[in-house]
């Protein structure tokens, strides 16, 4: 199969010449244009994941090897979770090579997190099915990097964090609300505000509910810990 330029400068940037240049194909075609001729990345991805999750796992019980499961836990689920696969997938540019539909190209979804993170995984898997563990391995160690040393020591995300903090002082969970909603229909921006019983809350804003409840929810704690 010959390849395009773009996707031999991808492969120059990931690291890794595919064998067999149908599997990345496959991992960069997302569903909105596959086919019946033409596999999307779907399953790709779910084994992405599983390949990923095993080398974090090995690589933390590695880096710290006096760490509990209750430390490595949240570590390990902040260098797995999809922010982190797509803050990757920028970083090697993968939003320039995928194959989207026409629907998905005008609403954005190169620069999508949710697609890049997918597409990364998909990768990934491409990477294992082409030339092995090792292969795939070496690959993610290198394009996550120094992320794996210096992930926070509490990375629990910043949702549950809040909720443990109320919950040790007995008192209700927060409430998220959405304050305001603009931006066109393919690329919206949410404003939400996380409130406590006693009316203490914080705002934040960001292209998806999930990332602005984070957000704000982060805010939050951290006026309290400064509180205190």
């Amino acid at each position: 199969m010959k390849l395009s330029k773009e996707i031999r400068a991808f492969q120059t940037r990931l690291g890794h010449d595919f064998a067999d240049p149908a599997l990345l194909i496959r991992a960069l075609t997302h569903p909105s244009v596959s086919s019946p001729n033409r596999q999307d990345n779907q399953r790709l991805e779910f084994l992405g994941d599983r390949v990923l999750g095993l080398v974090m796992a090995t690589a933390l019980l590695e880096y710290d090897r006096k760490a509990s499961e209750g430390q490595l836990a949240p570590r390990f689920n902040a260098l797995v979770r999809k922010e982190a696969c797509a803050d990757v997938a920028r970083q090697i540019d993968i939003g320039a090579v995928l194959k989207l539909g026409r629907s998905e190209m005008l609403s954005g979804g190169r620069r999508k997190q949710a697609l890049l993170g997918d597409a990364m995984e998909a990768v990934i898997a491409a990477i294992y099915k082409d030339a092995g563990f090792e292969a795939a391995q070496e690959v993610i160690l290198r394009l996550w990097g120094d992320r794996i040393g210096t992930v926070e020591e509490d990375a629990r995300d910043p949702k549950t964090a809040l909720q443990e903090y109320v919950q040790a002082r007995r008192q209700p969970p927060p409430d998220y609300v959405l304050v305001a909603r603009s931006g066109p229909d393919h690329e919206p921006v949410f404003t939400i505000a996380v409130r406590l019983q006693d009316g203490t809350e914080e705002q934040a804003t960001a292209g998806s509910k999930r990332l602005a409840e984070q957000a704000a929810a982060k805010a939050l704690l951290t006026k309290l810990e400064q509180a205190t």
